[in-house]
């Protein structure tokens, strides 16, 4: 599908429904009512296939961070791992506390904890169920949760399950409102002052939508300040350093040397790693609770053979140190963009005027690495615009909008990975600055000139033709 026929098919989803539905069964009207509010606010989910994966676009959207899965990389490793294998199972069995254990994957789970400097691993089938496994069953009655404010959906639905009747959030990676919240739970609950009870800090290394890394060492600093008990544990969610940051993409907890201030570290295998699934670091108490007290653990089967074996073909990647110029080149090409982007005549201008912005450019140069998570904002009713300008030159990029960002936050996040060039860099760097100085322009003109940019004009005009 064409990049306009993808645009043009994506917008027609956005017109509301339920007003033509009068004769329509009940049951379906009210889905599309629920529907049409997401369509108001053109947040509408539908099934569309990445133009990138087609070869229509450059991939600056999708997971496959170190591009071992479009390289072919880790389907030669991992065909190799089931050839060491040939008798392998491709079930599981039943649950992990049932049919579902077995060697093989007791064997991959301790050689990941090995890896990551952890004494125990539990693998799940998703991120998305690890984070709910651990704020279910691990915080025990009286235990208070202190979360920064954008961590993932998967924690607060966790949150939600928890038995710490007390949480807080402070904001985003703000130490000092991390300090004044810590010191309200200490204060308003005894059993956490007294040293009976724990404080579970619930942080991102890199954080998701925002590209930004977490100042955990003063975190810690702090924590061990407020709570002089040692009953404040941290719990780590690593999805988006696992595989670019770190000694072999170990992440940001071993980039620092932190391994025994975190209690809980999650690593999930669905991004850089180019699988499926996610594994728990922590200690074989934690490991055990996990087990016992997880309904996601408890009440589904356990990862199959094949799943597992991928998991373990990633990581050979990884321990060989066959993924490392893969990291390096992620890091070149991420400060690549940032200078090139910068560097136009137009940033300045576009800056200043709210069209354009990246939080993470500012001062990149003095930082130990950059992430391959760059979002880009404009003012909230230009974000389409940009995201169709992208697309029509061949630019794989989407929009993040509400609920997976706060309201008023929107952005066009991109993601760099190995297999991107400079060439495809200096071209993205180049369209939105190019964009940009289009509505600088429209900005500028006095009344009659067109308020649309080119490219949302000619998307627009296809909507009838879709």
């Amino acid at each position: 599908m064409a990049a306009p026929t993808f645009l043009a098919t994506w917008i027609k989803a956005q017109r509301l429904k339920a007003p033509r539905m009068k004769d329509a069964p009940t049951f379906e009207r009210n889905l599309e009512e629920a529907l049409d509010v997401r369509r108001t606010d053109h947040a509408m989910v539908t099934r569309t296939q990445s133009t990138w994966k087609t070869g229509e676009a450059v991939d600056f959207c999708s997971n496959d961070l170190l591009s071992l899965g479009s390289s072919g990389r880790l389907r030669t490793e991992f065909l190799e791992e089931l050839a060491r294998n040939p008798n392998f199972p491709l079930y599981a069995g039943g649950s992990r506390l049932m049919d579902g254990n077995y060697d093989y994957i007791e064997q991959v789970e301790q050689e990941i904890a090995d890896f990551h400097g952890a004494e125990s691993a539990l693998i799940l089938n998703s991120g998305y169920e690890a984070n709910g496994a651990i704020f279910a069953a691990i915080p025990r009655p009286g235990d208070a949760i202190v979360y920064d404010e954008l961590v993932h959906a998967s924690t607060h639905d966790g949150m939600a399950h928890s038995l710490a009747l007390c949480k807080m959030s402070f904001r985003h990676n703000d130490v000092d409102s991390f300090r004044d919240t810590l010191a309200s739970v200490v204060d308003s609950q005894p059993l956490i002052r007294d040293g009976s009870r724990s404080v579970l800090v619930s942080v991102e290394s890199i954080y998701s939508m925002d590209g930004d890394v977490c100042p955990i060492e003063e975190l810690i600093e702090i924590a061990k300040e407020v709570c002089p008990k040692g009953n404040a544990v941290f719990i780590v969610d690593e999805a988006h350093a696992t595989g670019i940051i770190g000694p072999n993409g170990a992440g940001l907890i071993c980039e620092l040397g932190l391994q025994k201030d975190i209690a809980i570290r999650l690593h999930t295998f669905g991004k850089a790693l180019a699988s499926t699934g996610a594994v728990i670091l922590g200690s074989q108490s934690v490991r055990l609770a996990l087990m016992n007290f997880a309904r996601s653990v408890i009440y589904t089967t356990a990862p199959s053979f094949p799943a597992v074996a991928a998991i373990r073909a990633a990581y050979n990647l990884l321990k060989s140190g066959a993924t490392q110029e893969s990291q390096d080149k992620i890091q070149h090409l991420v400060k690549h963009f940032l200078t090139t982007i910068t560097s136009n005549e137009i940033w300045d201008e576009a800056n200043d005027m709210g069209i354009l912005s990246i939080p993470v450019s500012d001062n990149w140069e003095f930082r130990d690495f950059v992430t391959h998570i760059v979002p880009v904002w404009t003012r909230q009713r230009y974000n389409f615009w940009l995201v169709f300008h992208l697309q029509l030159a061949k630019i794989s990029a989407f929009p993040i909008d509400y609920p997976v960002v706060p309201k008023g936050q929107s952005r066009i996040r991109l993601m760099f990975h190995a297999a991107n060039t400079e060439a495809e860099v200096e071209l993205l760097a180049n369209s939105i600055c190019e964009w940009a100085k289009e509505m600088i322009d429209i900005e500028k003109a006095g009344e009659g000139k067109s308020k649309i940019p080119k490219a949302a004009q000619q998307i627009y005009a296809m909507m009838a033709d879709v």
